[in-house]
Formats: structure tokens, sequence, C-alpha cells
């Protein structure tokens, strides 16, 4: 692979100004800003590398598809073109979309989440292209704009294109390192239902001195909310946890491993704060993170938040709330028991709005991909990545592999402060280039494994 590596590193400028490029062009899904251009820059740079791309419509953002490669065996590459909204930009120390570099690190909107990673891996297969003349294996790219939203549309390109997302493998999105710089190894995702939350008053903002007989909007969402969760984390939705299924025997045993490589403290303190949820530790804080479901306020606005006082009462209050699906929970079924909950609970005339819905995601641990992505890590990082049976975070995993069947595996260039949805995201450039390069060995490997091809049905 010496040959491959060395362009990589020759071409390092080059491939840190195409990023730069990538990262300058804002493409927020929640706010449809960008997202057809930045479409265009994806295509152009998939050209550039020497795969043809083809955009496919849907009724949000474009899917950008592209192969390269004549070989029976075939690894998918998922990433996604479109970033969180960048706010609170007051607290970005460069403007989020000036991708500048400091310290070694690019600083931007989607540096890490996904465009450092979508970047590295065209950068990846264009070093064999140009080294070698052809890859060891078929790749097919899909790369979406909607991820941020919950993929609302990608469904609609997979059901209608399942041909070209068939593949013996798939390399999921993104990774990182952890606060030991342990590089980390992602198998299957949480689901989630997000919602938005509405309760209303009167018909116009008042004077707070009428709130002895005008009923307030925001004291009425917070009581409602107040009835989802207790004190002790415990989530009172009737029948929420019904189908949580337990972690196996397998997965289990990688829980321990990942506790026993673990340094809570060391995690804890980097937070800030004085312990853990429930004072968890060890295997029942790594179970806890990846086999438990959640219920969090996102977001929550009513009347004035601006600087100084403003005595108003205000005419409405809207909240934003994730619940992180498990294996076995469906976002459907959560939806119409927060729906009937709130009714039990007399507060029916609160409007639930659906702002995207993900199944969770189980795939193998021991599949060939996952086994390759595991061996090359450790030949490029120098250490035992550590595996992760289950992502914390959420993804289109089952729309797009694991109701095929499709083993998937996450790993990446990030690392435990790249701050991805916060402001100053980042990647270290050096992480950037060793992603790179784990790809571009993946592909090696991976062309030579042993593997099943996965069921079309």
């Amino acid at each position: 692979m010496k040959d491959v590596f060395d362009y990589i590193d020759a071409h390092r400028q080059e491939f840190i100004e195409r990023l730069q490029w990538l990262c300058r062009q804002p493409s927020i899904a929640a706010q449809n800003v960008g997202i057809r251009e930045t479409a265009q820059m994806v295509a152009q740079l998939m050209e550039q590398i020497g795969v043809r791309p083809e955009l496919y419509s849907t009724d949000g953002a474009p899917v950008i598809y592209g192969a390269v490669g004549n070989h029976s065996k075939t690894l998918l590459i998922y990433n996604h073109y479109d970033v969180q909204p960048p706010e609170p930009v007051e607290e970005w120390h460069s403007p989020p979309f000036a991708a500048e570099i400091r310290d070694g690190k690019l600083f931007a909107r989607g540096a890490y989440d996904n465009k450092g990673h979508l970047v590295a891996r065209l950068c990846a297969v264009e070093a064999w292209l140009r080294t070698r003349g052809a890859l060891p294996l078929t790749v097919h790219f899909v790369m979406e704009g909607e991820e941020e939203v919950s993929s609302l549309h990608l469904h609609q390109f997979v059901r209608t294109h399942r041909d070209l997302v068939q593949a013996d493998g798939c390399l999921w999105e993104s990774g990182s390192k952890d606060i030991q710089e342990n590089p980390m190894v992602y198998m299957g995702a949480k689901g989630i239902l997000y919602l938005e939350l509405e309760a209303h008053g009167a018909n116009r903002d008042l004077h707070s001195s009428v709130a002895t007989i005008v009923p307030n909007p925001a004291w009425r969402l917070v009581w409602a909310l107040s009835t989802f969760k207790d004190r002790h984390e415990n989530i009172l939705i009737d029948g929420f946890s019904d189908d949580v299924a337990e972690p196996t025997a397998e997965e289990v045993e990688h829980l321990r491993r990942l506790a026993a490589g673990g340094n809570d403290d060391l995690r804890r303190r980097d937070l800030g704060i004085d312990q853990f949820l429930l004072g968890v530790t060890g295997i029942q804080l790594v179970k806890r993170n990846l086999f438990q479901p959640t219920c969090t306020i996102c977001g929550f606005v009513s009347g004035y938040t601006g600087p100084g006082s403003k005595t108003v009462l205000p005419s409405q209050a809207t909240a934003k709330i994730d619940f992180r699906l498990v294996p076995n929970q469906r976002p459907e079924d959560i939806l119409d028991k927060v729906k009937r909950h709130l009714a039990q609970h007399g507060f029916a005339d609160i409007q639930v709005r659906v702002l995207g819905m993900e199944h969770p995601a189980r795939t193998p641990v021991d599949s060939p991909v996952a086994k390759a992505v595991v061996q090359t890590a450790k030949e490029i990082y120098g250490r035992d990545p550590l595996v992760f049976p289950l992502m914390p975070a959420t993804g289109p995993m089952h729309e797009l592999t694991a109701q095929f069947g499709i083993p998937t595996v996450g790993t990446g260039c990030g690392y435990a402060h790249s701050n991805g949805h916060a402001p100053d995201e980042h990647i270290r450039l050096d992480d950037f280039f060793q992603h790179m390069k784990h790809v571009a060995l993946l592909l090696e490997r991976f062309a030579s494994a042993d593997v099943p091809r996965a069921s079309a049905s």
C-alpha cells in the first residue's frame, strides 16, 4: 500500500483545500439552505476522481449515486452532505462556514459531520485509481442531503432503486476516537422519533398582569412535559419500553470489553460533570448509553428570551423532543403512545408534529466487513479499536442496509472534541488523513475477504 499512501501524502494540501471548498458551502437541511448547490459540488468531486455521478430526485434533497469498479465483491459507502444549523453562531471562534485552519484543525459546520468523512473517502478512492489504475472491488457511493432531518426522503430512492444499494458490506458515514485516543468502530444504530409539541393560550401575547385569569401555554407545556419522565430518569409513557430488546450474550461481551478499556473518570471530568446520570459506571454506563432509549428536550421556546426583562404572557409555547429508540422499538408505535399519553393526562389540546422518524438497526459484530475494518484499524492506528455493538446515535441504517441484511460498520476521522452539532465543530487534519489511509487499506482487505452475498429480498 506504500504507493497509495505516498499519493495521499503527496496530495495533502490539495485534499485539504478540497475539504475547505466543500465546507465553505452551507448545506443546512433543517432550513433548506444550500442543499442543491452542495449536491452539485459533491457530484463535481466525484467526477474529479473518476466516478460518474448520478443525481436522483426525491421530494426533498437529491441523492447522489456513483459506482466504480467491475468486481462481484461490492462495498457500499454511505455519507451525507447536509449539516446541522450553526446556531448559536456567537459561540464560534471563527465563522461557521469559513473552514478556517488553526493548530492543525479545520473548523467548520460539517467538518466532522459529515463532509470530512465524505471527502476523505473520495480521496482514498482517487489514490487507488491514480496509483493502481483500478479498484480491487466495486464501490457504490450513496450520498444524501437530509440525514440531519431523519433522512425524510431517502426511502424514495431506496425503494425505487433497490438494486443500486445491494452490497456485501457497507462503510457507514462516520466515527471517531474516544477521550483516550482509541479508534472506535460502530455496528448498528439507534432509531429516533423527533417531535415538535405546541401549546396555545390567548390569540396574542398579553401583559403579564393578566396571568391571573388567562392561561399560560408555557406552563401548560411544562406540565405536559413533566409527565413524560421523572427525576429518576424513568420514562413514564405507558408501554414505552415494552419492546426494548436486551443485548445478546455476544453484545454483552463487547460491553465488558468497552467498560474494561474505558476511563469513566477521565470522560466525566472532560464533560465537567460530577457524575453520570444515576451514578452509573463501568459496564452499566456503557450498557445504558447503547441499549437504553431516551426522552430528550432539545429545545423550548416561549415568550421573550432576549436581553433584559419583558413582562409578557406568551400566546404559545413550543418544545422539540427526541426519543432515541433501541432495537425492537418502532417510531410509529412510540408516536401513538405519546399521543395517547398526552390525552390520558389531560393534554389532548397540545399539537404534536412529527419532524422525523427512523427505525433502529442491528448489524452483526462479526461480519467480514466488520472484521476487515477492525483489523485494518489496528494497522493504521497502532492499537486495537473499541468495538461498539450499537451506535448511540441515529442514521438511516435500517432503510439503506439493515432491511436487506447488509452488514454495516461505522468508523471515521473525528475525535473526542470534534464538537459535532455544536459551536466550533472541527476535525484534526492528521485524523482526516489517517481515515483516508484506513479506507484505502480497507478496500484492499475487504476485496480479499470471504463474504456471503446479502439477500436482496
